[in-house]
């Protein structure tokens, strides 16, 4: 299989957590690809119409994407847990997956607003505001987290958060949730999250 990647995304973090976790990663060829806002990727959207990253290609030549579709194809592929099938647990799972993925969604959207030449100032307090509702939110389902088995919502809220930290370093989330930072410092020391650290160049 080929996955078109980047060290930067948090979306391909997650694919790549769930491959280090599920022991998939020998079966992955990375391509590096660049899926640029305002620059579409021509030869990535021969996979990819969207040009978004990550983007699998299939041994058979079919294309899967977005993260989480890819995530749980990889979880079926290698028998895995990281998606409950059925019952409340799969509904947790999937909440705060979507809960990690809104939150990375606003934060990407923040960090393009900042880089405008005259940012919105409405806009940027706009995509502050809910980054910090949604710590708090977290900080609160801390217990909640720590008594679940690891998966498909743990770790988007891991790439969530470690994209505050690559990102928004300034942002001081620390202190705003206490309970939280300790509970992704236990998640930072997984080997999967450790493998997947962004870099840049």
């Amino acid at each position: 299989m080929q996955l078109h990647w980047s060290p930067k995304s948090p979306y391909v973090r997650k694919v790549m957590i769930c491959a280090h976790e599920l022991q998939l990663t020998q079966q992955l060829q990375l391509v590096r690809s660049v899926a640029a806002m305002l620059k579409p990727n021509a030869v990535l959207m021969q996979d990819n119409p969207l040009s978004k990253i990550p983007t699998l290609i299939l041994d058979d030549g079919r294309t899967l994407f977005d993260s989480v579709v890819i995530c749980e194809y990889l979880d079926g592929l290698a028998n895995g847990s990281l998606f409950p099938r059925e019952g409340d647990a799969r509904w947790v799972a999937l909440r705060w997956h979507a809960l990690g993925d809104g939150l990375l969604d606003a934060l990407i959207l923040w960090r393009n607003e900042r880089e405008r030449a005259v940012p919105l100032a409405a806009l940027l307090a706009a995509f502050e505001h809910k980054t910090r509702a949604s710590l708090d939110l977290l900080e609160g389902e801390v217990p909640a987290l720590e008594a679940r088995a690891f998966g498909i919502g743990h770790l988007t809220l891991v790439c969530a958060l470690g994209y505050i930290d690559y990102r928004f370093d300034t942002l001081g989330w620390r202190e705003q949730a206490p309970q939280l930072a300790a509970w992704f410092a236990k998640m930072q020391q997984r080997p999967s999250v450790v493998a997947t650290e962004p870099v840049d160049g």
